[in-house]
């Protein structure tokens, strides 16, 4: 069975400076209760249709199954989707083994930067690299689909 593996982070400082790479990032929700996702993205110049399981006891580990779609479905799924889209850059930053997904949120999530590096098992030694703040790893607020929900501007 698919297994994702990985932790969580605010960011707090300038990771721009060490990305190698930016892509643009779109993504809706047909199904976004806890037991299951199954999210719709666009991603640069490509579908993806993804569907997650129940986290473990620390949020760390889940289910993940992912498949490329056309854009052009993907498009015509985000129609469908719950309310509230996603729209966000991700940066590419290695951090010496590791490559670190960093997300700049735009619209309701304005102002919110997470990053995430996938693991090979939930107590694999990783690198911090200075720009890397508060882990978050579990905290359910700052999941993807439930920041469509209640997005960062609504947070006190």
């Amino acid at each position: 069975m698919p297994q994702e593996i990985e932790r969580k982070f605010l960011v707090g400082g300038d990771f721009k400076p060490f990305a190698r790479k930016a892509i643009r990032i779109t993504q809706g929700y047909l199904c976004s209760v806890p037991e299951r996702t199954v999210r719709v993205r666009i991603k640069g110049d490509r579908g993806f249709i993804t569907i997650k399981g129940i986290g473990s006891a620390s949020g760390a580990s889940r289910y993940e199954w992912e498949k490329e779609i056309p854009v052009a479905e993907a498009l015509e799924l985000l129609h469908i989707c719950e309310p509230g889209v996603i729209d966000k850059t991700r940066y590419l930053v290695e951090v010496g083994e590791h490559t670190y997904e960093v997300d700049e949120f735009y619209g309701d999530n304005e102002g919110l930067t997470l990053a995430e590096v996938e693991l090979t098992s939930e107590d694999e030694v990783f690198e911090k690299p200075e720009w890397l703040g508060k882990e978050v790893t579990g905290d359910v607020k700052y999941y993807n689909s439930m920041l469509m929900k209640n997005p960062y501007k609504n947070w006190a």
